[in-house]
């Protein structure tokens, strides 16, 4: 199950652990217009961990879902 609200300055994306346990925390997706972050609480530390990506990170991963095993460039259109 997921969640997606327009906030301000972000669309929040939260992916909801389903099925049978150990279910793992909520993943929250932050999108804002010059970055990503995701945002994960973990119980063993008693605080969220945070990871950011450049919006050419995120590119790049979309692309990575869908290839096969290899090392890649993606051509970048020029501004």
């Amino acid at each position: 199950m997921f969640s997606i609200e327009h906030e301000f300055d972000a669309t929040v994306v939260t992916l909801v652990d389903e099925g049978t346990a150990p279910l793992g925390e909520d993943v929250i997706i932050n999108m804002f217009e010059d970055c990503v972050t995701i945002e994960q609480y973990d119980p063993r530390t008693d605080s969220v961990q945070k990871i950011t990506l450049s919006n050419t990170q995120v590119q790049d991963l979309t692309a990575a879902l869908d290839l096969p095993e290899g090392v890649y460039m993606l051509k970048r259109k020029s501004d």
